[in-house]
């Protein structure tokens, strides 16, 4: 997984038809479900950040950001985009499995979006990543959680997810995904090919990851379990469904199956 965002931070914006745009619009999205759902919540703790488009579009809106992510090569370019619009955001390397002792309980919301939950392959990890999401959480806290809704794909192999074609600096760009599922989970393919305008030179980026294509119910069953209250599948407030939940005062915690 490490190598795979390795390799695509320097073409991870064209994934986005116009990345700055989708910047402000999740930032605007992203906020407005905040202050519906965790009214006057202002720390932020985003475990997946990437080259830092949610932690860029919330601190644009005055939030206090940190953000951590496993690739090295994503976190340098977040920093690098973060300190040319003028934003501090603290940004480090680190697994969301080992959130909390990366960061501590110190934040008022835990965010992780882009699909970036299915790149653990078992129920184990998933529940473990919750459970350290939680203990980054103050008491009342929230949890956003966004992912593809997979009930709606094709299950099957060399399935072509085309993503259209880009320009810049004089290069255009062919993006496409070819899915490979075996049984919930699936090898995924990412294709940038890269054409040079003015010569005409082509140059192939493959970045090659694994899925697991975990249903919505069960991330929020896996919520559930690890703590959170009112767990709730969220849609049309983001360009994918979101799950959240709450980090609940003690009066108000209902118990868990296993507690019981």
């Amino acid at each position: 997984m490490t190598d795979f965002y390795d390799e695509l931070a320097p073409f991870y914006h064209l994934i986005y038809q116009d990345w700055d745009a989708s910047v402000r619009r999740q930032g605007e999205q992203l906020s407005k479900l905040i202050e519906s759902e965790w009214p006057g919540h202002r720390s932020v703790l985003d475990v997946s950040c990437g080259i830092g488009t949610q932690a860029i579009a919330l601190a644009e809106r005055g939030y206090s950001v940190t953000g951590s992510d496993l690739s090295a090569k994503e976190i340098e370019r977040a920093g690098h985009e973060a300190r040319a619009r003028k934003i501090d955001i603290d940004f480090s390397v680190g697994d969301m499995r080992e959130a909390h002792a990366l960061h501590g309980s110190r934040f008022d919301l835990v965010i992780s979006c882009d699909n970036s939950v299915p790149h653990l392959l078992t129920d184990d990890d998933l529940l473990l990543a919750f459970r350290q999401m939680f203990a980054c959480l103050r008491t009342g806290g929230g949890c956003i959680i966004s992912v593809r809704d997979y009930a709606l794909e094709a299950r099957g192999k060399n399935l072509v997810k085309p993503y259209g074609v880009r320009t810049e600096n004089g290069k255009r760009y062919l993006l496409f995904q070819v899915w490979d599922f075996v049984g919930e989970h699936y090898d995924l393919s990412f294709f940038f090919i890269e054409e040079d305008l003015s010569t005409l030179e082509v140059e192939t980026h493959a970045m090659r990851s694994k899925y697991y294509a975990v249903s919505i119910d069960k991330l929020c069953e896996l919520m559930h379990e690890a703590g959170f209250q009112d767990v709730k599948r969220v849609d049309g407030a983001f360009y994918q469904p979101l799950v959240i939940g709450t980090k609940a005062t003690e009066q108000n915690r209902l118990p868990n199956r296993s507690e019981e």
